[in-house]
């Protein structure tokens, strides 16, 4: 028996792998509460413009609802020999109302529809991704004012260069995500046109109103060109380009997180909550959330390839290839979803070893450059001469295998006759933190200011 749909071309049915290979049921029937909402204000639009009558639209919108119901109480049976998630739902409408149920598909195409449906989802994957980063800001800015004068060194390299506060350290993912939020933010305006209506590429001859369908769904307009509008998937891809920058931000903190919770370091402990243990060694904590989370950017970013090659060779306007565009989608916005919750989890119960830190923060001459500066500002000296002199002190310290505020007077001296005693009270970390006050800077006050700054911010979202 040929398929109901679109079988009046076809005298027999598709073969077995010509049908497993062609049916997408398995995947887009997550699409549901979008297909219904789009054939909804269709149906709506078709009744208002006299397309159909009152009495078939009240039929379908009927029959839409109890659908929604059959789906969401696990109730519904999926065909994959119907194919995808829009001749699933059809079909299942004509078993419940009959004739008013053929009337739907009118002046639309599965082109338009899916592109539609898409629509909607992506739409609502960006609004709770922006929320999810939300949550991640709020809980590094939480522990970014606890931390505004724990002193941590800042690597260039990965090698010890300037002290800085933890809380400074925070609040660069913040700033981070928030541009994240951004890109999301971008794209979602971007996708906010309607292509139903649009047809299968040609737009219809039939009086539709695209304004009144765009409006229903929350759409700013319908698209304006048919063509683009059913082959477009520049929405998907948008998103997936902002998606892979959030998660190689995440990936880059949960690298920090696993040096950091290393014995080797041990400024952080991850809570048993996001640590595991192991099978034969019975004294490891594994930070396995941190790994998992810096890992998932590899199928994040290669959704983004994999729909990017898909797209790259397709003439207008649609084609069965586009059908590959909703796993890899689907997968990698659950991952970052899974990724963001995960991190936000983490940095909630995380305990910050501010001793550790505070040690760490004085290693390898991280107060170096205070020493140049200071030369600049209280000796008058240009600044590529004080780096050489710093050079010296460091090099002399090296030598004797002491700290730079353990270098006496004297031999500072011998350096630069123009060092006198009040250089040791540039040497701390603390000092040296505290003196770092320029817009941006890691200095405690500016952190508590830009905390506050951050907490209005996200209040008013």
């Amino acid at each position: 028996m040929s398929n109901r749909m679109w079988g009046g071309r076809f005298a027999s049915s598709p073969n077995a792998i010509m049908q497993e290979i062609n049916a997408s049921i398995d995947f887009d029937k997550r699409l549901y509460s979008q297909d219904i909402a789009g054939s909804i204000a269709h149906a709506n639009m078709l009744a208002k413009t006299g397309i159909i009558s009152n009495d078939d639209n009240l039929a379908i919108q009927k029959g839409l609802e109890a659908i929604s119901k059959e789906i969401e109480q696990n109730k519904f049976t999926f065909s994959t020999e119907l194919e995808d998630i829009h001749m699933n739902i059809e079909n299942r409408l004509a078993e419940l109302i009959g004739e008013p149920a053929k009337r739907l598909h009118t002046a639309r195409s599965r082109n338009d529809q899916v592109a539609t449906d898409f629509k909607l989802y992506m739409r609502q994957s960006a609004d709770m991704l922006i929320e999810q980063i939300s949550d991640l800001q709020s809980a590094l800015i939480i522990r970014a004012k606890e931390n505004a004068n724990t002193i941590m060194p800042g690597f260039t390299h990965l090698q010890s260069a300037q002290p800085v506060t933890f809380g400074h350290h925070l609040l660069a993912y913040v700033e981070m995500l928030d541009r994240d939020k951004s890109r999301l933010k971008d794209a979602r305006t971007r996708m906010n046109e309607c292509p139903l209506g649009s047809a299968a590429l040609a737009g219809t001859s039939f009086p539709i109103d695209r304004e009144m369908t765009a409006k229903e769904l929350g759409f700013s307009r319908p698209t304006a060109n048919s063509l683009d509008a059913v082959s477009d998937r520049d929405f998907v891809l948008e998103t997936l380009g902002a998606a892979s920058i959030c998660a190689m931000h995440l990936s880059r903190f949960a690298e920090e997180l696993v040096i950091w919770s290393s014995a080797q370091f041990k400024f952080v402990q991850l809570s048993d909550q996001f640590s595991t243990g192991s099978s034969i060694m019975p004294q490891k904590r594994n930070p396995d959330a941190a790994e998992l989370i810096r890992a998932k950017i590899g199928r994040i970013m290669g959704a983004h390839t994999s729909l990017m090659i898909v797209m790259k060779g397709l003439p207008l306007a649609y084609s069965k290839d586009m059908q590959e565009d909703k796993q890899v989608a689907f997968d990698a916005l659950d991952n970052l979803s899974l990724a963001l919750a995960a991190m936000a989890g983490m940095v909630a119960d995380l305990t910050v070893n501010k001793q550790a830190m505070n040690d760490a923060a004085g290693i390898g001459f991280s107060t170096a450059t205070d020493i140049a500066d200071w030369l600049v500002r209280e000796a008058n000296v240009p600044f590529r001469d004080a780096h050489h002199i710093t050079g010296q002190a460091v090099a002399l310290a090296e030598k004797k295998q002491i700290k730079l505020e353990e270098i006496s007077l004297k031999d500072f001296q011998k350096i630069d006759k123009r060092i006198d005693d009040r250089i040791f009270s540039i040497l701390s970390v603390k000092n040296s933190v505290a003196s770092r006050t320029s817009y941006g800077g890691t200095a405690p006050n500016n952190i508590l200011a830009q905390v506050k700054t951050w907490q209005k911010k996200l209040d008013n979202k």
